[in-house]
């Protein structure tokens, strides 16, 4: 399963795109409701959310699955 990307979309607003993928799966007016849509899939799939910056850089990350390195304790 891809990671989830939230990305800017070329027209505007806030997408969510699979790893790989050409199209988005989701298109949203604002960041946050990109990441919360993004972060609904990476919970089903077990995978990770990666929010990109405006410029395209990333910005944060969060697994909800197969993460390598696990929080100790």
């Amino acid at each position: 399963m891809p990671n989830q990307h939230v990305t800017p979309h070329p027209d505007g607003g806030w997408q969510v795109k699979g790893a790989g993928n050409e199209k988005a799966t989701s298109r949203h007016n604002t960041q946050k409701e990109a990441n919360a849509a993004a972060t609904k899939i990476a919970k089903n799939q077990g995978t990770e959310v990666v929010i990109h910056r405006p410029n395209g850089q990333i910005r944060d990350k969060n697994s909800y699955g197969n993460d390598p390195y696990p929080p100790k304790g």
